[in-house]
């Protein structure tokens, strides 16, 4: 515990930089090294379950598809969806040269691409949320008759504040009162009652930051989005789970001391980042 928490402290001001003060080719520079190791130990965990994959295509798409979230910014006909295709057919292509056993072959590709799409597009969604222009979801957030020149910086404060409060609260409370298991194949030590908490916990961080650091914001939509974060950042943390325990590991890595690995870390924001993506880009195209 001791361990997790000194971590914690260490890593939570660097990334409060990064997030909200970082110049865009610093806060692309560590975004695209949080994507490489990532997948590096994504691909850990590919072995271990017995699947081999093409780690260099991987990391190579990975680093585009950042890239790419950053050229988009001021290229709207061009789309990182469009690069991901090319990278899907490339992957294809690429794996037939690749792979001594065919038996091999659908198992190798679907990896490097699922693993491409789950950790570097996901994550890459962070780049369109912190530094569009106009800032994304402005329709959500900003009341009528006011302006917020920050508005990029506080939805990405938020996204983090949201998901870190969710971890906390679900830890503590399933801690010490959890009973009810969540998903005992998935991950026996996760409990409803941790889950609620972490909700709970979420939604109220996110009504205290709109109330107390972002008053131009609308209060309503920062707790709305608040939930739909925190219940996505629980699916993802699920879905890492299963992925670990198809790998029988209790962690991704070992380089977060008291933590695991790193994706053991971001599970929740490779959910969390998309959906609060998703819901103010579909938000934009309201009337």
């Amino acid at each position: 515990m001791l361990r997790r928490t000194l971590t914690a402290l260490l890593l939570i001001p660097p990334v409060i930089y990064l997030v909200g003060w970082s110049p865009r080719w610093l806060f692309l520079l560590a975004l695209i090294a949080t994507v490489e190791l990532g997948l590096y130990e994504f691909f850990a965990l590919s072995r271990q379950a017995g699947i081999k994959g093409f780690p260099a295509v991987g990391y190579v798409a990975g680093g585009a598809l950042c890239i790419a979230q950053t050229y988009f910014l001021h290229k709207p006909e061009f789309s990182a969806f469009l690069l991901l295709m090319f990278l899907v057919l490339m992957t294809l292509g690429l794996a037939l040269q690749g792979t001594a056993d065919l038996k091999g072959y659908l198992g190798a590709v679907a990896t490097t691409i699922f693993g491409t799409i789950y950790i570097a597009l996901l994550l890459s969604c962070l780049v369109p949320l912190r530094f569009s222009e106009p800032a994304m979801g402005e329709k959500w957030f900003i009341l009528p008759g006011l302006s917020d020149q920050t508005t990029g910086r506080k939805v990405l404060l938020l996204l983090f504040l949201v998901i870190w409060a969710g971890d906390i609260f679900a830890f503590l409370v399933g801690r010490a009162v959890g009973r009810t298991l969540l998903s005992p194949r998935v991950s026996p030590k996760k409990t409803v009652e941790g889950a609620v908490a972490g909700l709970v916990g979420s939604m109220l961080v996110a009504g205290v930051y709109a109330h107390w650091f972002w008053q131009t914001a609308n209060l309503k939509a920062v707790i709305l989005l608040g939930g739909l974060v925190a219940v996505s950042g629980q699916v993802g943390d699920l879905v890492e789970s299963a992925l670990k325990r198809g790998a029988n590991l209790k962690d991704s890595g070992r380089l977060l001391p008291g933590h695991g690995g790193l994706l053991d870390r971001i599970d929740s924001l490779l959910f969390g980042a998309p959906a609060l993506w998703l819901a103010l880009t579909l938000r934009d195209f309201w009337p």
